[in-house]
């Protein structure tokens, strides 16, 4: 590996991408009739390829979610934190798998996709996607990988929330289901807040119905604000308080209604840069996708009854300054499995970083993350 990337970095990566011939029958009443998936590999397939570990990204997440694409990168994947060498998710044991969900703007096929039967992007006729539906693709390339069942599916958020799919609509594909900072489903607070981000999209004048790519332009001020949004919420008051305070950037008040604080500063940033990397349409798709997954909803709304059919092992984290999906989520997942006498081990980190401390390197979360899939790494090892 390079001097330049660090000895506890995969190093150099390169997507790939799965074409799929096969029509996928979707929960909105359509169908894809071919589709891509782009994804990232780390690591190494053993023999039997029982060692693959599956990489649920969250929202605004992609493929890349380890390493490096070039020796000019200076961003890693955005989970470098816990995928690679001696880190919670080894790759030295393990082999990751990372793909880009349907729908995204990142490769896999999504409104920015042309459709074939126009010959224009998709844009708002992309299908409706759910987390079902998600899961349902992940099947196929787990089918193209040789991968009859992984060792873990693995994510925080609304990749938590596939995790938790995984193991309910394919209860023999997986051994062990890791749910970092999710929910068994949104609360209206949650919607709330997607709602809000989402009027911010559809009433941007530059937005055209969602067909913006035809007028060489995009809704840059609507997907500003639906960051700026979101991102609030990833963050406690704490973690806000100690970043920014109420520090001005220029040490007084200007009496007006440019960027004074701090925090203003920070969240415009965020929200400028987000625009131009994240497409509008996915953002809208994204969101849905997360207000209606709702597992129970098939099964009399019971969650019991949904996580019955469960046959794998449980870690759940939780983050006790997470108001967006806070700690009693979690348990709402931990006492349902509890009920139905499955293996769960539950833990709330105690850390100020709010919702987006899944993907960061907290010491404790780290441990007993890394703890948990030494086991699973020992398990493999054990039935090799």
């Amino acid at each position: 590996m390079p001097d330049s990337f660090p000895q506890d970095s995969v190093g150099l990566v390169q997507p790939r991408t799965l074409h799929v011939d096969q029509p996928l029958e979707l929960e909105c009443g359509r169908s894809l009739p071919a589709y891509d998936l782009v994804y990232e590999t780390y690591g190494s397939l053993n023999a039997d390829a029982s060692n693959a570990v599956l990489i649920c990204h969250a929202l605004s997440g992609h493929h890349h979610a380890a390493g490096y694409h070039s020796q000019d990168d200076k961003r890693p994947g955005w989970w470098e934190s816990c995928i690679g060498p001696g880190k919670p998710i080894d790759t030295d044991r393990f082999f990751v798998v990372c793909p880009n969900n349907l729908g995204g703007c990142h490769g896999s096929s999504g409104p920015t996709s042309l459709n074939p039967d126009t010959g224009q992007p998709w844009g708002p006729d992309f299908p409706m996607m759910t987390v079902k539906d998600w899961v349902k693709s992940q099947t196929r390339l787990a089918d193209a990988l040789g991968i009859e069942r992984w060792a873990a599916v693995v994510g925080g958020s609304l990749g938590g929330m596939q995790a938790l799919q995984w193991s309910i609509d394919f209860p023999e594909r997986l051994r062990h289901a890791v749910v970092i900072a999710g929910a068994p489903k949104l609360s209206a607070q949650n919607i709330a807040f997607n709602e809000v981000a989402r009027q911010s999209i559809l009433t941007d004048p530059n937005f055209h119905g969602g067909r913006y790519y035809l007028h060489d332009t995009y809704p840059r001020q609507g997907l500003i604000l639906a960051r700026m949004v979101g991102h609030i919420t990833y963050l406690s008051d704490d973690a806000m308080r100690m970043k920014f305070g109420r520090d001005l950037r220029s040490g007084r008040f200007h009496f007006g209604f440019d960027v004074e604080f701090q925090v203003e500063s920070y969240l415009r940033h965020q929200g400028e840069i987000f625009s131009r990397n994240f497409d509008a349409n996915t953002y809208l798709l994204m969101t849905k996708a997360l207000d209606y997954f709702d597992p129970a909803r098939e099964h009399g709304d019971s969650l019991e009854n949904a996580l019955a059919r469960t046959r794998c092992n449980f870690l759940v984290m939780s983050f006790n300054s997470d108001w967006r999906f806070a700690p009693e989520r979690s348990r709402e997942i931990v006492d349902a499995l509890v009920q139905v006498g499955r293996s769960v081990s539950y833990s709330e980190i105690d850390t100020p970083k709010g919702h987006d401390a899944f993907l960061l390197p907290i010491d404790e979360y780290c441990q007993l993350f890394g703890a948990y899939m030494g086991r699973v790494a020992d398990e493999v090892s054990a039935h090799a």
